[in-house]
């Protein structure tokens, strides 16, 4: 085993924290993995580093998962089943989805993070969650170093949740996830109205995926920092859901809040519209703040340690719930 010590993480997460691994290892098959496994008895998974906030040194042994290769198991004229290895990079995969003229994941275009992850987080955007993609999911258990498959109803999805968010967290790792896409006949989920509005400043009134995907690419690089150039997890909060009563009480004094609604007794309150009304869209307080176009991304400005984009997010949690009675709850996972 190729271990290194004292590795800097800081090219490893997004954030693009400057955090150190004690020991740290890259490994690129399943063998390699359950071989680590078997001679470390404390270790971290590190996948694409996306969705992660380091606020400390990481004591035990950082495994880096890189593991590759996307599969065409079974097409027809309708539908293709793909099998993806945990280690491909999530916006990659999508755009040779793309290439190949496989639909399904458009919507999902530039989301940063490995395919491993998408289904723990069950990533979604613009009117798309993966969970209505995704067939099985592949783990090695922690434990006994069994291999398990979970079907789709098994993974126990919900908004930005999981089994492997809840009661699996720690317990299994995802080695990859097999999704079933369209061949033709695709199905176009074009109702978000920025997609709509990116399309018809085209001219274009019969989009194909790769129309969706370019329009999804541009909204997204228009209203959200690209990590390379600002350190960010994406969304640092999710998108709260109140109660009906909860929301009527509020919009006595926000006639406009925006919202969406779930079920008759919840609606969903978007995250970006509260905090910018708390007054803090592009504040910046030292090395961090919360992004000019986007209130829902805090971001790193330089030599950010985790522990000060930890307390801006508190703030904004306190100030939040002070002003509409709702606690915002971190997305972000905090190390």
């Amino acid at each position: 085993m190729n271990i290194q010590k004292n590795i800097s993480l800081k090219p490893l997460n997004t954030f693009g924290i400057d955090t150190i691994a004690k020991q740290f290892i890259t490994v690129s098959t399943i063998n390699e993995l359950e071989e680590v496994i078997k001679e470390t008895p404390s270790f971290f998974i590190l996948g694409g580093g996306s969705n992660i906030l380091f606020t400390k040194e990481i004591i035990p042994f950082v495994i880096h998962l890189n593991l590759k290769g996307t599969n065409i198991l079974n097409y027809s004229d309708d539908d293709v089943f793909v099998k993806v290895a945990a280690g491909e990079a999530w916006h990659s995969f999508v755009l040779w989805c793309i290439e190949h003229r496989f639909g399904g994941l458009e919507n999902l275009s530039l989301i940063p993070g490995n395919v491993g992850a998408s289904p723990i987080q069950n990533i979604g955007a613009y009117g798309v969650e993966v969970k209505d993609t995704i067939v099985e999911v592949e783990t090695l258990e922690i434990s006994t170093l069994k291999k398990h498959i979970f079907l789709n109803t098994e993974c126990q999805f919900g908004y930005r949740d999981s089994i492997f968010k809840k009661e699996l967290k720690g317990k299994h790792i995802i080695t990859s996830v097999i999704f079933k896409l369209t061949s033709k006949n695709h199905i176009l989920n074009t109702a978000y109205g920025a997609i709509g509005e990116a399309l018809s400043e085209k001219g274009i009134t019969k989009p194909t995926i790769k129309d969706i995907s370019d329009a999804v690419i541009s909204i997204r690089e228009s209203k959200l920092p690209n990590p390379s150039a600002i350190g960010n997890g994406g969304s640092f909060f999710k998108n709260p859901v109140i109660s009906t009563q909860h929301f009527k009480e509020l919009q006595k004094k926000y006639i406009n809040i925006p919202h969406y609604s779930i079920a008759e007794s919840e609606v969903k309150i978007p995250a970006g519209w509260l905090i910018e009304q708390a007054g803090f869209k592009g504040i910046k307080k030292g090395n961090t703040g919360v992004h000019s176009k986007q209130a829902l991304v805090i971001v790193n400005y330089g030599n950010a340690k985790g522990i000060e984009i930890l307390e801006l997010a508190n703030e904004i949690q306190d100030i939040i719930f002070k002003m509409f009675n709702i606690s915002l709850e971190i997305e972000v996972n905090i190390i």
